[in-house]
This record gives structure tokens, C-alpha cells and sequence, in this order.
């Protein structure tokens, strides 16, 4: 059996990207990544081909997947700021011919979880997404059986017949532990590089992810009433009064005003004393 599973490397910093601290693969990407090498365990003559889409630095990544067990690592050099369904295709073409292909359903990034039925979609496999369990077949001739999470606290059980991609949630698995000597034999393993998508896109189709934005109404009134819409911070309407008095009577008016608004008592006399 011809297993891969597909890690989305996400960096939260671009000036820190080979910071590890700052960039890798999220919980549901190493959930993957841990049920295929359990499925890879049960199965004689299972291999595990972990790819991954982005720069140099997500390499790490890959000799982190190699030190866990899996067989070989493969890097598609190119963006990650694609559209989700160009990075699907460019991840298509080297999965093609594998019997299962793994992913977790989000990101750190986005959390769409698109890429993994854009890639059943290129491939022409089934997919069962969003699974809590993934459970191997007993034997080469039975399908797998997969556990997804329903509305309303229910539970669809599954029973998926490779070829097939199956993306799965965080709580999934644990990914196990490196040994010492796996970890520092998997420093100097060999990354398989190839070149991604560069040149065959429209440099328009390259860009940082934005929301979609909110639609509000046009405003409406004159300039001087949009201003105050804007300064507006939910309160409601200001009386403004302008009065021209002697001393005590402007001494009155500002009590009988902070009376009003709640500053004094309804007791404080409304006229200062003469002394």
C-alpha cells in the first residue's frame, strides 16, 4: 500500500520563517501524519511519502515526518500563498497511484480545508472528510473504517474503500515521539525538491489571503452628519445649549446639569452659598 499525507507549512512571520518558533504544521496535519504510520504499521510493505508545498524552510517540517517514520519526503517549491485549488493541483500530480492519501481538515493560516477534496477531485478518488477515527482494515480486501463528526453531537461511521483521501480533525491522534538517533539521522535526510507552479499562473492569482468584506449601506445625509456617524460611539443624541448668565445663576445651571447626569445627589442644593 501507497500512502502520502500532505502537510500545509504555514510561517506567521515572514521575516521569522526559519524560525521554527514561528512556523510549522498544525495539530490536524500531525494527525495525519500519525494515522497514516499507523496504517503503514498494520499493513506489510506500507510506505509513507510525506509532501509538503513551500520554501526551504518547511524542510524541517519534512525531516521531522522522516524522523517519525515516514519513508521519503517530497517538497513542491513554490508559494503558499496560492489559491487553495492550484496548490491541490500541484500537490495532484505526485499523488497519483497512491492508495491512500491523508491531511488534516485545517490550517494554521486559513482553516478551510478545501485542498484535500480539490485533491480527490484531481486524483478521482473518494473522500471522507472531517473524520474523528480512522480505523485499519483487518485485511488487504476490506475498507477502511472512519469515524466523522454530525450535527448535533452525532456520529457517521464510515467504511472507505481505497483509492481515497481522507482529511482528519486535531483530536484524531497524538503524534508519536522521534527517538535520538531517528532525530539526528533525519538532519541530514534527503528532501526531494521539485519545482512547483512558478511562471504557469498569472501573478494575479498570487496574493495574501483576505476576508470577504462586510456589505454596509451607503451613508446617507450631508458631510457634516457622516462625520458624525463615524465619531458616533453608540451613545445617544448630545444636547447643546450655549447661555448667557451672571455667576450664580451659571454656578446653578451647571449643579441642576450634573444632577441631571447623575453626579450629585438629589439632595445637594441647587444654589451655591453666598459665603
Amino acid at each position: 500500500m501507497k500512502i502520502a499525507v500532505c502537510l500545509k507549512w504555514v510561517s506567521l512571520d515572514r521575516e521569522r520563517e526559519a524560525d521554527r518558533r514561528w512556523s510549522g504544521v498544525s495539530a490536524a496535519d500531525e494527525a495525519a501524519l500519525e494515522v497514516a504510520l499507523k496504517i503503514a504499521d498494520d499493513t506489510p510493505g506500507a510506505t509513507v511519502t510525506v509532501l509538503c508545498l513551500g520554501p526551504a524552510s518547511a524542510d524541517d517540517v519534512l525531516r521531522d515526518a522522516l524522523a517519525v517514520g515516514a519513508t521519503t519526503a517530497t517538497r513542491v517549491d513554490a508559494s503558499t500563498e496560492l489559491d487553495s485549488h492550484v496548490v491541490a493541483v500541484a500537490l495532484a500530480e505526485h499523488l497519483r497511484g497512491h492508495d491512500l492519501v491523508l491531511c488534516g481538515d485545517y490550517s494554521l493560516d486559513r482553516g478551510t480545508g478545501s485542498v484535500p477534496a480539490f485533491i480527490a477531485a484531481e486524483v478521482s478518488s473518494a473522500q471522507a472528510l472531517g473524520l474523528l477515527e480512522v480505523h485499519p482494515a483487518a485485511t488487504s480486501s476490506e475498507p477502511l473504517r472512519a469515524v466523522r463528526r454530525l450535527d448535533g453531537g452525532r456520529r457517521e461511521l464510515l467504511e472507505v474503500t481505497p483509492p481515497a483521501v481522507l482529511s482528519v480533525e486535531g483530536s484524531a491522534a497524538t503524534l508519536r515521539r522521534a527517538s535520538l538517533a531517528a532525530s539526528l539521522a533525519a538532519r541530514t535526510a534527503p528532501v526531494q525538491v521539485v519545482r512547483g507552479p512558478h511562471g504557469r499562473l498569472p501573478e494575479a492569482e498570487i496574493h495574501p489571503y483576505r476576508p470577504r468584506a462586510r456589505v454596509l449601506p451607503a451613508p446617507t445625509g450631508g458631510s457634516l452628519d457622516r462625520v458624525r456617524q463615524i465619531l458616533d460611539v453608540g451613545g445617544g443624541d448630545v444636547h447643546a445649549e450655549l447661555v448667557t448668565l451672571d455667576p450664580k445663576a451659571a454656578a446653578s445651571k451647571i449643579l441642576d446639569q450634573l444632577r441631571d447626569w447623575g453626579y450629585l445627589d438629589a439632595g445637594t442644593p441647587s444654589s451655591p452659598r453666598s459665603d
